[in-house]
């Protein structure tokens, strides 16, 4: 028998990795809250280079009382731990969940709420937004493959579930060390993010721009200073080089940072560069170029509010 997915959080990754369970054979079921009326089946569509794909998936509301034996967490940082809160009477210690949201510090607030649960992180670098006026609201575009990354603390080999995700067409890898992977991957975002935020710019402006890409060393020279006060050696002595390859890499993308202050939505700040910063005082670390940044992010969020 196959082990039965439920996602909670339809957005761009969640609906993504939603279909891609589907594709690959597996029980796939949206959550969504109660309030968002009954449907039982929601089409959700998903651009590429080839074609436009639509995957009709079935619907479950957060209220309901069935189990759920696999969840995977893709809510936005700051609806984390509500998100699991309305489906936990839904879960229990045999229940394998996945948190793959951007950012970091809300893991630490699931694990002491519930101790008996098991938590694996993830993180990814997929690429894929909604579009825009779109005929329905579930409409997003796979821009650009990347990797995911996931783990579990006290686990150096993938347990059982981690088989469906071998069978996904988005490349998974299993890690001993997910906290060095959340890390890296907070780390890029917070010499990236903000400041595009700030500057209303693509991401390559930053390295096109040379007023920006001095914004940018001196922010990953902090960064990397916090890193390597953390333990995390590789990130401090490589960041410079990341940062480099995802603003080129990535060089017309707008962050999503930037989408969200566009969309006069809630960021993630908090999440990413408030990580940091509260990082950087529990080890004594200065970062003045980041609080600042941090700061003029936050008046934009504010101001959405």
């Amino acid at each position: 028998m196959t082990n039965h997915w439920h996602v909670l959080g339809a957005g761009a990754i969640g609906s993504l990795f939603a279909t891609s369970l589907h594709r690959a054979g597996l029980s796939t079921t949206l959550l969504r809250r109660a309030g968002a009326g009954r449907t039982r089946i929601l089409r959700v569509c998903i651009d590429t280079e080839e074609r436009t794909e639509t995957t009709p998936l079935p619907v479950s509301y957060n209220d309901e009382p069935s189990t759920i034996s696999h969840l995977l967490v893709t809510t936005k940082a700051y609806d984390v731990v509500a998100a699991v809160a309305d489906v936990a009477h839904r879960l229990s210690a045999h229940s394998h969940i996945v948190i793959l949201v951007n950012g970091m510090g809300f893991m630490d607030d699931l694990k002491a709420r519930y101790p008996a649960f098991q938590f694996a992180a993830g993180t990814t670098t997929e690429g894929v937004y909604r579009v825009r006026n779109a005929q329905t609201p579930q409409h997003f575009c796979h821009a650009g493959h990347g990797v995911t990354r996931l783990g579990q603390a006290a686990l150096t080999q993938p347990p059982p579930w981690f088989g469906d995700w071998e069978k996904l067409d988005l490349a998974s890898s299993w890690t001993d060390s997910i906290e060095e992977a959340l890390w890296q991957k907070l780390a890029i975002n917070c010499a990236i993010n903000p400041l595009c935020a700030v500057h209303d710019c693509k991401n390559g402006e930053l390295a096109l721009r040379p007023e920006l890409a001095g914004q940018v060393k001196t922010l990953c020279d902090e960064i990397a200073e916090v890193s390597s006060a953390a333990g995390f050696s590789d990130a401090a002595s490589k960041l410079h080089r990341w940062v480099g390859e995802v603003i080129d890499k990535t060089r017309e993308n707008r962050c999503s940072m930037l989408q969200d202050i566009q969309a006069r939505r809630r960021t993630e700040n908090d999440f990413i560069s408030g990580y940091l910063l509260k990082r950087a005082r529990q080890l004594g670390v200065a970062v003045p170029h980041n609080t600042a940044v941090y700061n003029r992010a936050m008046r934009l969020d504010n101001s959405n509010s």
